[in-house]
C-alpha cells in the first residue's frame, strides 16, 4: 500500500482491476477545498492512457514489478523469442508487446518488465538509441540542400525511416527508437 505521497513518475499500481503506471502527475492545492493529485494513468494491458484524479493522502495498491535485461534471438511467426541475459532461460513475447519492434536486430538487449506476482510481461523497452545499417535509399540529388529535405530509407531490420538526403547505402546510423528518428551516422 501507498499513498499519493509516495507517487512517482513509473510507479506501478492496481486501479480499476487492472494493471497502471504513473505517467505523469502533478500535486494540486487549490485556495479552497481539500488537496489532490491529478495523474496520468497508463493502461500496461492495452496502452491507453487516462486521466485520473486522487484525493490527497488516499491510499492505492501498487504492483510489484521486475524488471530483466533480455537479449533478442530470432522472430518465430508473430513471437519474437528472448533469452534472460543473467538465467539464461528462453521466453516468447508476442508482437504487440514490443514497441518499435522492426528496429530489433538479433543479439540486441532489451529490458522487459514482468508482472512479480503473476510473472506474465507487462511491456519492454528498447535501448534509447541503437545504431542500424541502411541496406536502400534513393540517391540524393547533387545541389538539394535549400531545405532539410528528406528521404527514405530502408534498414537492416527492414524498417523505413526518414534521413537526410546524404545519406548512402551501407552507411551506419544512430536511431533514436523513442521517437523512431535518425540521430546521426554512426562514429566509425
Amino acid at each position: 500500500m501507498a499513498t499519493t505521497a509516495d507517487f512517482k513518475n513509473g510507479l506501478c499500481l492496481e486501479f480499476n482491476n487492472d494493471l497502471y503506471q504513473i505517467v505523469d502527475f502533478q500535486h494540486v492545492k487549490p485556495g479552497k477545498g481539500p488537496a489532490f493529485v491529478r495523474t496520468k494513468l497508463k493502461n500496461l494491458k492495452n496502452g491507453r492512457v487516462i486521466d485520473n484524479t486522487f484525493t490527497s493522502g488516499v491510499k492505492v495498491t501498487t504492483a510489484r514489478v521486475v524488471k530483466a535485461p533480455y537479449q533478442f534471438l530470432y522472430k518465430e511467426d508473430n513471437a519474437f523469442v528472448l533469452m534472460n541475459q543473467e538465467t539464461f532461460e528462453q521466453i516468447n513475447i508476442q508482437q504487440e508487446l514490443i514497441s518499435n519492434y522492426d528496429l530489433i536486430k538479433e543479439g540486441q538487449s532489451i529490458d522487459v518488465t514482468f508482472h512479480e506476482e503473476t510473472e506474465t510481461p507487462l511491456f519492454t523497452e528498447l535501448p534509447s538509441f541503437i545504431e542500424l545499417k541502411v541496406t536502400y535509399t534513393e540517391p540524393g540529388l547533387k545541389g538539394d540542400t535549400a531545405t532539410n529535405a528528406l528521404k527514405s530509407a530502408t534498414l537492416e531490420t527492414g524498417a523505413t525511416i526518414m534521413v537526410p538526403i546524404f545519406i548512402n547505402i551501407d552507411d551506419v546510423l544512430r536511431i533514436d527508437t523513442r521517437v523512431r528518428e535518425y540521430v546521426e551516422r554512426a562514429k566509425k
